[in-house]
């Protein structure tokens, strides 16, 4: 028999955790299927220090562990494995882990996004060491540094101007000899003296040894070899929202995210199921935001679930 719940959430970032908090305080007795790789993208942050409450920073992975702990202390109850279907279109909601089946009677997605990388094993090793996918998030530890960004599109050149304000040099690596980004971005980027450009170009392999010390390039045209010196690499080439496993069954936008039809509202297109965090935000993508959106999402379908009792313990009295 399917164990049936209030609430499941799927996901178990900042706003997946920040829900369950909320959910399990309300008496929801919340189940978070929180994946096998559990805690979002702040697993793979070192140091974390523009999350409020922290002045001295503290480490992504530890943060994470911190809210899961005070969301557990309040009840709620952790599956650590991947969701592998969902099915939103009857009530309650059903949520399979393997031959395991939740059924709830609301649902909360907040299974986040990912961000492109480029597939290097070099650059996988020094991740959260020297290379980041986050200007907002690392660009204060790179002070007096020389850096690259790879990208071409708007968010690789804003993420390079940004980025200005630390650096001592940002120099994008393209692969082509022109910029995606829009007109008025390729010409703020132009006229920022920090900036300069490698065109055709593509990044073979990140250079250090616990931290970065280089990026060896090769020039998509000549096919010629080059090395670059620099302290830190920003791989701006797109972020991909998890969202797979709804596909067919909550609207999205052209880009995978969830659509959320309400303004200032977390609801998604199916009655009692809401979004929170990165899976519905293409814009900020902060750690903080992602939370804020986890508490109205976990406040949301309490109030949905009230109200839903109300009404169905009105219509059994008349």
């Amino acid at each position: 028999m399917p164990e049936e719940r209030e609430l499941v959430i799927v996901g178990s970032g900042p706003a997946g955790l920040t829900a369950a908090l909320y959910a399990a305080r309300a008496n929801l007795e919340p189940v978070v299927i929180e994946g096998l790789e559990a805690g979002g993208q702040l697993m793979l942050t070192s140091d974390v220090e523009n999350y409020p409450g922290f002045p001295d920073g503290i480490l992504g992975p530890e943060l994470m562990t911190k809210f899961r702990e005070q969301a557990g202390r309040f009840g709620a109850e952790f599956v650590t494995a991947d969701a592998d279907r969902v099915d939103l279109f009857s009530s309650p909601f059903g949520a399979w882990v393997g031959e395991t089946e939740y059924r709830s009677h609301a649902l909360i997605v907040a299974t986040g996004a990912s961000a492109r990388m480029l597939g290097l094993e070099s650059e996988s090793a020094l991740l959260g060491h020297g290379v980041s996918t986050c200007a907002t998030c690392d660009g204060f530890f790179f002070r007096e540094k020389p850096i690259a960004v790879v990208g071409g599109g708007d968010s690789a050149v804003e993420e390079a101007i940004f980025l200005t304000k630390f650096a001592t040099k940002v120099t994008i690596v393209h692969r082509r000899d022109e910029l995606r980004a829009s007109k008025i971005m390729q010409e703020r980027a132009f006229a920022n003296s920090k900036i300069e450009f490698r065109w055709n170009s593509v990044v073979e392999e990140v250079v250090g040894n616990g931290r970065v010390d280089s990026l060896k390039l090769r020039d998509t045209v000549t096919d010629a070899p080059s090395e670059m010196a620099v302290q830190g690499l920003f791989v701006a080439i797109g972020h991909d929202p998890n969202t797979k496993l709804f596909e067919g069954q909550l609207e999205m936008d052209e880009n995978g995210y969830l659509s959320l039809p309400h303004a200032g509202s977390t609801r998604t297109s199916i009655e009692g199921v809401f979004a929170g965090g990165d899976v519905a935000d293409a814009v900020f993508r902060q750690a903080i935001t992602a939370a804020g959106t986890g508490c109205m999402a976990a406040m949301e379908a309490e109030r949905w679930l009230e109200a839903k009792k109300h009404a169905e313990a009105t219509a059994a009295a008349t």
